[in-house]
């Protein structure tokens, strides 16, 4: 039983190496930026952090900022999880799987970020069980590494037995995968919630002491995540044969608008506590939205984000704009970047400026940053683009395996 599987999973990643001419041309195009971080990286390995622009002032950046905006985006999965499996949308639930898959790759991401901002890379076996000290439960950083690892091995699980169950021509029985299912629920939450929890731990830093932090940042999960895989959706039915219904596209988008709004509201709550108390704990906000003492390197930046957050929150209101594909389009390109913007550098920064002692230091991504975080996000193009070549011959029926006798199996394409 166990040789077959492992012949009939090696036989449908076959698929990953057939493609049209465009196909290869996609696969080259990400392996030249994957080429030119990994060089990017050698460097900044060989000299260290010193080769990036962050500092003892501002000692997270660029890595971090990605690293929070991708674990937004994992979670985003559930948002498919619940309509799909727990009301048994059937419009959602035909295309869970490529949600799912899209968190796959995101928690890879998340993992390679973290990977890239360490100075040592080599010594994160000392955060690993058993052979390292994880400090569990007292470290937060000991439970980030359990909450993204989970979430990593559920998703990998039910995407690969549905995958299997598939394959063979049957259905996925719910019996086995229900409480993996229920659990990823909660889960996801998790990965979230623990990674705000790891800013909301910092005391020294007032920008990120906010018990809201953890509720707007699964409100921005819920509202880029979608996002990105509306967008997937539509090039997925366009360059396949795998069926996305319109209904499924457009009640996505309603739910985006409802977390948009939430979003918004919890900003908005924020920015009123910070603004209205006039508190010297009120700098770092003042920074971001005006600049300090001439300081206003992130201040275009921030208000471009909000604007773009504020158009796509009315875009997805209305059912006129977004049952339209242009302006649906527009608006989830709006989120992806406001939120990208207002959730990363818009939170990661301010929070260091000023820092403890008042001094402010003015932190941009130097190309080194840029080079390597390009090439970490072609590896998850790259990634999911594989997952799709795997999966979807299975998903549409395309490739199928008979059971012959025991241990036998023929394979079937159509």
């Amino acid at each position: 039983m166990a040789v077959s599987i492992i012949k009939n999973f090696f036989i449908a990643l076959r698929q990953v190496c057939t493609g049209s001419r465009s196909y290869y041309c996609w696969l080259g195009f990400l392996s030249f930026f994957i080429l030119l971080g990994a060089s990017a990286y050698i460097g900044q390995l060989h000299r260290g952090l010193i080769t990036t622009a962050m500092r003892d002032q501002v000692s997270w950046g660029f890595y971090i900022s990605n690293f929070t905006f991708l674990v937004g985006v994992a979670a985003a999965a559930v948002l498919l999880v619940v309509p799909a499996y727990i009301y048994n949308f059937k419009p959602i639930k035909e295309i869970v799987l490529f949600g799912e898959l899209l968190a796959i790759t995101a928690i890879i991401m998340c993992i390679l970020f973290i990977m890239v901002d360490l100075g040592q890379p080599l010594r994160v076996w000392h955060i690993l069980p058993a052979i390292g000290a994880m400090n569990f439960p007292s470290s937060l950083l000991a439970w980030d590494v359990v909450v993204l690892n989970g979430y990593l091995a559920i998703n990998t699980i039910i995407v690969f037995y549905v995958l299997y169950r598939l394959s063979i021509g049957k259905e996925y029985k719910m019996s086995v995968i229900g409480p993996l299912i229920i659990l990823s629920i909660p889960w996801a939450v998790s990965i979230h919630t623990v990674t705000a929890f790891l800013y909301n731990g910092l005391s020294a830093r007032p920008y990120w002491n906010a018990s809201i932090l953890a509720p707007r940042f699964l409100a921005s999960a819920f509202c880029s995540g979608p996002a990105i895989m509306l967008i997937l959706f539509q090039i997925i039915r366009k360059r396949s044969d795998v069926e996305i219904e319109n209904r499924a596209i457009f009640k996505i988008a309603e739910l985006i608008a409802y977390a948009m709004g939430l979003n918004l509201f919890l900003l908005g709550a924020e920015a009123f506590k910070e603004f209205y108390s006039g508190s010297i704990h009120s700098y770092p906000i003042e920074y971001l939205y005006f600049g300090l003492h001439g300081k206003v390197g992130l201040v275009p930046w921030i208000w471009f984000a909000t604007v773009l957050n504020i158009t796509a929150f009315f875009l997805f209101l209305f059912p006129k704009t977004r049952e339209n594909f242009t302006t649906l389009n527009m608006g989830c390109l709006f989120v992806i970047t406001g939120v990208y913007i207002e959730k990363g550098m818009g939170l990661v920064v301010p929070g260091f400026v000023p820092d403890t002692l008042g001094e402010i230091y003015e932190y941009s991504p130097s190309t080194q940053e840029i080079l390597v975080a390009m090439g970490i996000w072609a590896i998850g193009a790259l990634l999911y683009t594989i997952l799709l070549k795997f999966a979807v011959p299975v998903y549409t029926g395309k490739l199928r395996f008979e059971t012959k006798g025991k241990g036998d199996t023929s394979v079937s394409t159509t």
